[in-house]
């Protein structure tokens, strides 16, 4: 099994954190956030990771390097010019093995979704539908507490933060190899690959109730920090 990490930006919105090196290289606990992705990536069997980069590349090379230290073979596609997540796919695609299943995901993310029944789930859809890409979801929790009232504006109760009846795409896919084919040179794999296999009825949304966090602001970084932290101390407790 084969993964594109896909860790080209900049991260602005971390602001000074991100002045000598790309998001995914931000520490927490001691570790990148593309170390943690790496150790979930190989607890389901990926074997080859890419990373699709750009800014400050040199950085993420010199820490994963050809991957052994980590039990894994890394590559790397290097942007030399901005292209867009689908053209960063695109340019990263002939750095693949030829082979059925190819993880995608976001760089900044963090998630214990079961990777492996995922996979398993898109394999089965193949076979009764055809499907060529399976996109994660997770459930949309609210970034506002909630004001629930009644039909004369009286206030009945508050709901700190609550899931909503929505679902996210959180940015981790399963794509066939021929999917390759049909992602842009430049520009959002969201907005031209995908809008050609949704018309066709051929993306498959596995809903996930996992973990799963996009590090995008410090606040996010904290609140990651905070659940590392926590789930140390349960294993301790475990133990």
């Amino acid at each position: 099994m084969q993964a594109i990490i896909l860790c080209g930006g900049k991260g602005e919105r971390l602001g000074s954190l991100t002045n000598n090196c790309p998001k995914g290289m931000i520490l927490i606990e001691g570790k990148p956030i593309l170390e943690y992705q790496i150790e979930w990536l190989k607890k389901h069997g990926v074997k080859k990771v890419i990373f699709a980069c750009g800014y400050a590349y040199e950085k993420i090379q010199e820490y994963f390097e050809n991957g052994t230290k980590f039990g894994i073979e890394t590559d790397y596609s290097i942007e030399k010019e901005q292209l867009g997540r689908g053209g960063a796919l695109k340019n990263a695609w002939v750095k693949l093995n030829k082979c059925q299943n190819v993880v995608i995901t976001n760089g900044d993310i963090y998630t214990e979704l079961d990777l492996t029944k995922v996979i398993s789930v898109h394999n089965e859809k193949i076979k009764q539908k055809g499907i060529k890409i399976t996109i994660s979801l997770f459930p949309y929790v609210s970034s506002y507490g909630i004001v629930l009232v009644d039909s004369e504006n009286l206030i009945n109760n508050f709901q700190e933060k609550p899931t909503l009846p929505y679902w996210i795409n959180g940015g981790v896919y399963i794509f066939e190899y021929e999917v390759g084919e049909y992602l842009p040179e430049k520009g959002n794999h969201e907005t031209s690959t995908f809008l050609q296999f949704i018309r066709e009825k051929l993306i498959y949304g596995f809903r996930s109730g996992d973990y799963w966090k996009s590090i995008e602001t410090v606040k996010d970084i904290n609140e990651f920090l905070n659940y590392i932290k926590d789930r140390k101390q349960i294993s301790i407790k475990e133990v």
